[in-house]
């Protein structure tokens, strides 16, 4: 039998515009990153490297990377098409502490970014739950290979805890998420900390 294909379909669950130069606008974005900036901003060390797995259109890499500009930002997805758009954010915004975007499946054993050294902190934003669980295991296999001693591995997204959602349309959300592909869904904080204790 021959060995199961992975999916590595691009998922994006909005409708996003791009401009001539490959661009892509995530309207998710426009709306939480100023709250994720207030938070990188407080947890993140002033200088040292970050590397952000499923980095999507690049709009995230190049606020961050502004705000924070002694970070050296490492982008990072699976789907040419968001490492295009990545390419040419970082090109628009014309930062040096951005590089360029890497191919990376979170499922394989080795991530192609081992060779440059351990990372002060992972990111990862909105990519566990459009993810079967396989990725969120990979995910933190992968930051404990490659984080630095007391590095940070940050996610954001809906979660739930203790098997609950903190809201209804959380619950909603993740319904239709299954119902799309029941390998993915909302994680479960409790499970993500028993996976993160064994990393």
């Amino acid at each position: 039998m021959p060995p199961e294909k992975k999916d590595r379909s691009p998922v994006a669950l909005e409708q996003r515009d791009i401009s001539a130069d490959q661009r892509m606008f995530s309207p998710s974005v426009a709306r939480n990153s100023a709250p994720i900036v207030a938070v990188l901003k407080r947890v993140l060390p002033t200088r040292g490297a970050v590397l952000e797995i499923g980095c999507g259109t690049g709009e995230h890499a190049v606020c961050f990377a502004g705000a924070m500009p002694n970070l050296t930002w490492q982008p990072s997805d699976p789907d040419v098409d968001a490492r295009t758009s990545t390419s040419s954010w970082i090109k628009f915004a014309g930062l040096k502490n951005v590089l360029a975007p890497r191919d990376i499946d979170v499922c394989s054993g080795q991530w192609g970014v081992e060779q440059t050294g351990h990372f002060d902190a992972i990111v990862s934003i909105n990519m566990i739950h459009i993810a079967p669980w396989a990725a969120s295991l990979g995910l933190f296999a992968g930051a404990g290979r490659l984080l630095h001693t007391g590095g940070l591995l940050l996610l954001y997204g809906p979660f739930m805890r203790d098997g609950a959602h903190n809201a209804p349309s959380n619950a909603a959300f993740d319904a239709a998420l299954k119902e799309r592909n029941p390998s993915w869904g909302v994680r479960d904080i409790a499970d993500l900390e028993q996976v993160g204790e064994t990393a």
